[in-house]
């Protein structure tokens, strides 16, 4: 049940399940905090539409962006606009259907546009209600956010605060990662279908996030930089837009200059992309051991050159790059295959010189 789309699926027992089994959060409350009425981000919301006769599907309201005279809820299409079915004005609430027994909770936003599936993120708007949740952007457990964003890499410590897992923190394990994430277009019923990826974040975790977190935002450990908004993921896996990326496609579709309210906010918004800044070097702070950029770009560039052929491969869920081990400066290639494909599948363990590091995952699901 975990592993299907969108969130956390509800009667009680499995909203139980997908709270415990899955939870990693240090955090005294076990992230019970972000599961009830809170005026906060980081926490529990979603379409009011988003049910069926046998579920209803919430996942998390992950930050809050404006374009200098609206403020918006930011989080994934799947989560506000039901996998690119709702229409403008759907009523979001919090805390989501998932945590009030299929009863909508308060209306806090409604619903705006959304990146479609298909456009390379997972992403949505909608527009606050004012005085519904906290206007300066807090996050649970982390705080305000910084308005500049900030380049993943690999090995950056990054945070999240999400429904389920509550606070949680980990490392960067992969960059510009072809993914193929399965959908369903219903909460919990349709067909299956997948959407692939490109240039996409991912944290090799079982802790870091589970069903129910899709839409929170990822920031730097350091600064509080928001650096991607995660989407989806499997058992061991993480999945996140690179946020740049999530700016860009949602201001294409809405026509509006979106920046995040945080920190020192920019008072020329459409500048906000011009000034991500880039990760810390060792000895400014330790914030990320940065692969050397001569053998990165050399493993990209066997990647580009390989990745449709690995791709097109059945036991291959996504190719990235990454480093051998962690806190390693080696380069690697890192395959993510199915661990329950039938048989034995092969993968080199060099590619045109560069190492690969193989991951076995479950598949990637919307969560």
């Amino acid at each position: 049940m975990l592993r299907l789309r969108n969130c956390a699926l509800i009667f009680t027992v499995l909203a139980v399940l997908i709270g415990s089994s899955f939870l990693t959060s240090g955090l005294a409350d076990s992230g019970a905090n972000h599961q009830i009425r809170n005026l906060h981000f980081g926490v529990s919301g979603g379409n009011v539409n988003d049910e069926t006769k046998r579920f209803c599907c919430s996942a998390t309201l992950g930050a809050l962006v404006t374009d200098g005279t609206q403020q918006y809820i930011l989080s994934a299409n799947h989560v506000l606009a039901r996998t690119d079915q709702a229409a403008p004005g759907e009523g979001i609430s919090q805390p989501g259907l998932v945590d009030t027994n299929c009863q909508a909770g308060t209306i806090v936003a409604d619903f705006t546009v959304a990146s479609p599936l298909g456009s390379n993120v997972d992403a949505a708007i909608a527009a606050l209600r004012p005085g519904e949740m906290d206007s300066t952007g807090f996050i649970e457990d982390i705080g305000v956010p910084s308005s500049t964003t900030m380049a993943p890499a690999v090995g950056l410590a990054v945070v999240k605060s999400g429904r389920t897992t509550g606070f949680t923190s980990g490392n960067i394990s992969s960059i510009n990662t072809s993914v193929k994430v399965q959908y369903q277009r219903e909460c919990g019923k349709g067909r299956k279908f997948l959407v692939l990826y490109t240039n996409q974040v991912v944290v090799v975790s079982n802790t870091f996030s589970a069903g129910g977190d899709s839409g929170s935002l990822i920031l730097s450990d350091a600064g509080h930089n928001p650096v991607a908004l995660l989407f989806a993921g499997s058992s061991n896996t993480t999945i996140a837009n690179p946020i740049v990326d999530v700016l860009q496609h949602l201001n294409a579709v809405s026509g509006r200059n979106l920046g995040f309210v945080g920190g020192g906010v920019p008072t020329d918004l459409p500048q906000l992309l011009e000034t991500e800044t880039q990760p810390q070097l060792p000895g400014a702070g330790g914030q990320v051991r940065q692969l050397p950029q001569q053998a990165s770009d050399r493993a990209s560039a066997v990647l580009e050159s390989h990745r449709p052929g690995l791709m097109s491969l059945p036991w291959v869920l996504g190719v990235g790059v990454g480093a051998t081990a962690e806190n390693d400066q080696e380069p690697s290639i890192v395959v993510f295959v199915d661990r329950g494909f039938p048989g034995r599948p092969e993968v080199a363990g060099k590619i045109d010189g560069v190492k690969v590091k193989v991951v076995h995952s479950d598949p990637f699901v919307a969560f």
